[in-house]
Formats: structure tokens, sequence, C-alpha cells
């Protein structure tokens, strides 16, 4: 049977939720407080099997970035379906589904509040200075989207990244900022409703994990289907090692080998100090769509729409489309490719989690 992303949040919940249930997973779901565009409810909805005592968990997200849901929501439905009755014995496995509901819902990478939730688990005792961002804060969202206005401020953008080089000027737009709060990759100004969540739950859907493993799903970066393991660790530390033992490659965002630039507030990033008894394994798996212009463009025309813009009115369909086109292929042969992949980081979780087990029987 050929797997199609669904077209809504709305139906992509009720996929993940029916394939739950019909599993025989406990479900558990955590209602946001605003509604959804089309005013339905929005959620993050978690389902487990496995024993809430059991020492070895796999964690797969999805959702962080709302519009990113959309392939991550499939994924986990596909493994509901296809992977969840040859779950060994004594490994919980733990699927949060729209960690960003809103962003979902609207089609969007940010929250409700414009925040990339992917930038906002700092500590806000020391907030992160990204004074280049400040300084084509008005190139990157313009009050005006008219082709005259892209026109110019796309040409003195790409003069700018010419100026800095490619590796610097993805740095200094999408590393994180915290100044320019209709920005894009602005990372807040204080722990938003999916940061409180984690802060309060995360602990407890884990159940007893001793060892954890965190596979977060994105889109967006790197060629077109490729499924890129990016540690938020650096090369030498023992996450990172972890990473590579169980994974075989998986590249740092910090020292200039992976599609992403460092970023700063990722979640992944802050599961030490959530969960600082448990032995965490986590990556991000990044899988490509469009050109990084493409996606560049599109991230642009929401925050405009957003900030300037009517977010119901004529132009918002368009832009929508747009920002979906960027995150999400709507061509099976896409699919069906994240799926293979996708398999087989998840089927190398369970298997160095139940090797764990096993070498602790022996």
């Amino acid at each position: 049977m050929t797997r199609l992303l669904d077209q809504t949040y709305a139906i992509a919940r009720r996929r993940f939720l029916n394939a739950a249930w019909t599993t025989g997973a406990e479900v558990a779901s955590f209602p946001h407080p605003v509604r959804g565009r089309e005013g339905e409810e929005l959620a993050i909805d978690v389902a487990v099997l496995g024993a809430p005592n059991a020492t070895d968990v796999l964690l797969i997200v999805s959702g962080t970035h709302g519009v990113e849901g959309y392939a991550g929501s499939a994924l986990q439905s596909w493994w509901l379906d296809e992977c969840s009755n040859r779950r060994p014995e004594g490994l919980r496995v733990v699927l949060l589904h729209a960690l960003n509901p809103v962003g979902f819902s609207w089609g969007r990478r940010v929250n409700e509040d414009n925040v990339d939730v992917n930038r906002n688990f700092i500590d806000w005792a020391d907030v992160p200075r990204n004074t280049g961002y400040g300084d084509i804060a008005d190139l990157l969202v313009p009050s005006s989207w008219d082709d005259e206005a892209q026109q110019m401020t796309t040409a003195a953008l790409m003069e700018v990244a010419g100026e800095a080089g490619p590796g610097r000027f993805q740095e200094i737009v999408s590393g994180g900022q915290y100044d320019h709060p209709t920005g894009i990759f602005h990372g807040g100004s204080g722990p938003v409703w999916s940061n409180r969540w984690m802060h309060e739950h995360l602990a407890e859907i884990v159940g007893g994990a001793q060892r954890l493993g965190v596979v977060d799903l994105h889109t967006g970066l790197g060629p077109w289907s490729h499924g890129e393991l990016i540690s938020h660790h650096a090369r030498g530390d023992p996450g990172y090692q972890r990473g590579t033992d169980w994974w075989g490659e998986v590249r740092s965002m910090h020292d200039g080998e992976s599609v992403s630039a460092a970023l700063s507030g990722d979640w992944l990033g802050a599961l030490d100090g959530l969960l600082p008894d448990v032995e965490v394994t986590s990556a991000a798996l990044e899988f490509g769509t469009v050109d990084v212009f493409s996606v560049l463009q599109s991230l642009r025309a929401d925050a405009w729409l957003h900030a300037y813009g009517d977010p119901t009115g004529d132009e918002a369909a368009a832009i929508r489309a747009q920002v979906r086109a960027s995150f999400a292929d709507d061509a099976p042969a896409w699919l069906e490719a994240l799926i293979a992949r996708f398999s087989a980081v998840a089927g190398e979780a369970v298997q160095a989690l139940s090797c764990s087990a096993d070498s602790r029987q022996i």
C-alpha cells in the first residue's frame, strides 16, 4: 500500500491515535491552551508501549518544528502499524506526537508566539547574543513582501552571504536569536508552552529509564530524502561516541560537518539537565526536501505574513503552501525513502538498547 502524507494536523493526529489504540498502546493527551487554525483541539499526544519501570527506553518525537510534523507523524504512524509488534520484551517505546501542535496546525515551523521551540531551551539567566542577526533583521523580514521588496532584500542578503561565507551566514540566520520577536529562528523571551510541558512531563513519560535513546524527526535540510543524523555533542564527547556506536555515521552540529549550523537552545541539548540520572543517546534525524534558498524564502514569507500581513487573508494560503513544500514533499517516493531510512535508524536504536539489556543479564 502506498503511503501518503496527511494534509492537515487533525487528520495526521487522528491517524496516529488510531494506530496507537490499535496496537494497544497506552495513550495520554495533553491539550494545548489554544485552538488550531480550523478551530480544532491541539495537543501533545504520547503513545507508550512497554512497562513504566523499563530501564531501556526509546523516545521518538515529531513536530518540534510544527510543519515538519507532517513527515514525522507519518513515520510514527508507520512504526506503530508495521513495527510495534516486533518490539523486544523489556523495551519501552514512547512516541511523542507534535511537540509544537500550533505550528503543525498552522503550517509553520514556529509556535503560537513565533518562537522556534528548538531555540528555546537555553539558560534564561545567560541569554546568547547573536549580534550578526540584528544587522540583517530588516532584510530577512521586511515590512513589505511585494515583488520589489523581495528582489531588493534577497539581493542584499546574497551579498551579505557572499561576504560572510555560507557557513557563517547560516549560523547568523539560523543559529538562534533572542532580540527580534517577529524574525525567523527567534528563541523567545522565556520558556514557551512546549518547553514547560517537557520540563513537567518528560521524566514521567520515560518512566524508569536508565538508558534512553532519542530520535527527533526533522525535515528541510540536506539532499532530497537523505536522512542525516545530527548530534548536539561535539566530536569526542561521550554522547557523540555512543551515537556513532549505535548508528555509525553521526554528524556534529558543532564541528562544521553537519547540514545544521550550531544551535542555541535545542531541546536535545537540554536532556542531560532534564534527566540527570539517565544515560541519553540522542540525534536529530534530518530529511532533505528542497534547496536551502527555497527553504529560507518560505520562512521569510511566513514571518512577514504573521508580522505584517493577515494570516487569514488572501495571501495566506499561498504562503502556507510554500512553507509546506519546503518541509513536506507530497511525492510518494519521498515518503518511501524516509520510511526506509527511519526504519534503519529506529531498528539500530532498538538493537543497541536490547544489546545493552542483554549484557546486563550475562
